[in-house]
């Protein structure tokens, strides 16, 4: 059961690209599974730049230059978030504030906005606050979309943090 729609049911492309970053990545990243998403990337080409919550592309840092320095950081994160205690589903919250409308697609490459902006309610009464998005970068590999890269953790909507 997915906990989220996919909007593309009628274009098999952006349909994959969804499924690949919607209910893929979060199931994974909720499991703390990097084994779920290991297939997904194109190891020997892939850079990830962290947008630092900076609107301003001066403030960006390359700082996952390799897959390896990506999946470490991302199972770090994933397993930093079991060890939150949620007063609601994790994986539901997440979904809840996801969103992936936007994907363009030129030949065998594409870009696709993914945008969270929501709250998880946290046991303590706190919240759980996602407010970024991230533009992924994917190119279709023996007739399979991969990610090879992303422009991450940038405030959204842009321009809604400081520069500096």
């Amino acid at each position: 059961m997915s906990l989220s729609t996919n909007p593309f049911p009628n274009d098999a492309d952006r349909s994959a690209i969804w499924t690949m970053l919607v209910p893929r990545d979060i199931k994974a990243f909720v499991n703390a599974d990097w084994s779920m998403v290991e297939g997904d990337f194109v190891a020997d080409d892939f850079m990830g730049i962290n947008g630092n919550r900076k609107d301003n592309p001066d403030s960006w840092t390359i700082s996952y230059p390799t897959l390896a320095d990506y999946r470490d950081e991302w199972i770090r994160q994933a397993r930093e978030g079991q060890s939150v205690v949620y007063a609601e589903d994790q994986e539901a919250g997440i979904h809840r504030a996801t969103s992936l409308t936007e994907i363009e697609i030129t030949g065998e490459r594409a870009v696709a906005h993914k945008k969270f902006d929501g709250a998880i309610k946290l046991a303590d009464e706190g919240v759980d606050r996602l407010n970024w998005q991230t533009l992924y970068f994917c190119r279709k590999v023996d007739g399979q979309w991969k990610l090879t890269g992303f422009v991450g953790y940038l405030p959204y909507p842009m321009g809604s943090l400081t520069s500096r």
